[in-house]
């Protein structure tokens, strides 16, 4: 018998919302969570507005003891895991525990355990080291501290492929159940990258928007004055199961995963290829993958980072993989990033997720920001406003420095 894998719960963490009916809400509202930075003092800084998590409580997921132990990236995902599996009401027993995975990635990891503990080293020498600075940090810790809280003692992996990485992490879960290593699939990623080498960095290689004086129009995926993306912090996680183990238990189906696909640009550290060359090949993969035809897919949930180069390719890349269906504008596209900023290694996971809620509301959120749109731009960005939209099938892209392109195709489920 085929195997086929469904997301049986979904987790959101991000500045819209800390939880997915918040931040669902929050998107179909075309409500931006971007705002002045108040992690750290921005003087000085080119740039001083993100898409930070407001009024988070780690101590709401983890003890007080343990939460010193882990990066806010581990935070986030605890956070989006405990929604995730409390929806999905998957109960990990002795008797499945090693039938069940944890592939969760990040980008970057703790990147504010790193600055804090040189500073401490800097100020007073390596014994000011904390003895938790290397599990905090390292980008494998999200997934380590999930499998130990919940006894997932099956397949276990930690994606780190920039802005793809959670969605290789869940495209590789879906395989891993595919080929019968596991029944189910604790899936997503991670980041809290709002801190100041971080936002310093980016600026520095002039990926940042600089809109310091109007931050919630900073982001503004396919607008022909669009100046650089937003960073932004959370997660995004799923629960993947084999359909029948899903059955069994008697689980509410959210939607179907039907394909997945990657490639390389093999072009540019950081550019994109012309005309999405690399996107375009992912997207097809997808496509070959889910054995379904381009005219079949309703929506994409586009990476859209709202920077010069990328939007465009990407377009371009939609275009020519869609056809007549993107060009006549039967295709809908929207960059969600324009109201959550940009999560790094979390993106793929939030947006798998929005792409899902949008699947089962029937509702596309919108491009929010969009009131110029660049010439060379040409497809249906939902601009704005949200929508219903009658469709069964929707794809999610990710892409992350590198040239690495991942691409996510889900179903409605109707049965």
């Amino acid at each position: 018998m085929t195997r086929r894998v469904v997301i049986t719960g979904l987790g959101l963490v991000c500045g819209v919302g800390n939880t997915a009916p918040e931040v669902w809400q929050g998107l179909i509202e075309g409500r931006s969570g971007v705002g002045p930075i108040q992690g750290f003092d921005t003087t000085g800084f080119p740039v001083t507005f993100a898409a930070e998590v407001r009024n988070f409580d780690p101590l709401n997921f983890v003890d007080k003891k343990e939460s010193r132990k882990m990066g806010r990236f581990t935070h986030f995902a605890f956070a989006a895991t405990a929604e995730a599996m409390a929806q999905s009401g998957l109960q990990i027993t002795p008797e499945n525990a090693e039938r069940v995975g944890v592939f969760i990635g990040s980008g970057i990891g703790g990147f504010e355990i790193i600055e804090r503990e040189h500073s401490n080293m800097l100020s007073g020498g390596p014994r000011k080291l904390s003895p938790f600075f290397i599990p905090a940090a390292i980008v494998n810790m999200a997934a380590g501290f999930i499998s130990i809280r919940y006894g997932a003692q099956g397949p276990i992996s930690a994606t780190a492929t920039a802005c793809a990485t959670s969605a290789n992490s869940i495209g590789d879960s879906v395989r891993m159940i595919l080929h019968g290593d596991a029944d189910a699939m604790i899936a997503g990623g991670s980041e809290a990258a709002v801190t100041p080498l971080s936002v310093g960095g980016f600026a520095a290689m002039r990926a940042l928007s600089t809109r310091n004086d109007e931050p919630t129009k900073a982001s503004r995926p396919f607008d022909k004055d669009r100046d650089g993306f937003v960073i932004g912090e959370g997660a995004g996680m799923v629960i993947l199961e084999e359909l029948e183990f899903a059955r069994k238990r008697g689980a509410k189906i959210l939607a179907e995963v039907i394909g997945y696909g990657m490639s390389a640009d093999a072009y540019h550290m950081t550019g994109i290829a012309p005309e999405g060359a690399g996107a375009q090949r992912s997207m097809r993969a997808a496509l070959k993958d889910a054995g379904i035809a381009p005219d079949e897919v309703g929506y994409v949930n586009a990476h859209a980072t709202s920077t010069p180069a990328g939007d465009g390719n990407e377009s371009k890349a939609i275009e020519l993989v869609f056809g007549e269906r993107a060009l006549s504008k039967q295709l809908k596209v929207s960059g969600t990033k324009s109201m959550t900023g940009h999560l790094l290694g979390g993106a793929g996971g939030l947006e798998a997720g929005i792409t899902v809620l949008a699947l089962q509301n029937q509702i596309l959120p919108p491009t929010i920001n969009l009131d110029n749109v660049d010439p060379e731009c040409v497809l249906d960005y939902v601009p704005n406003v949200a929508i219903p939209h009658s469709f069964d099938v929707a794809l999610s892209n990710s892409f992350g420095f590198g040239g690495i392109n991942a691409t996510l195709i889900m179903r409605r489920w109707t049965e």
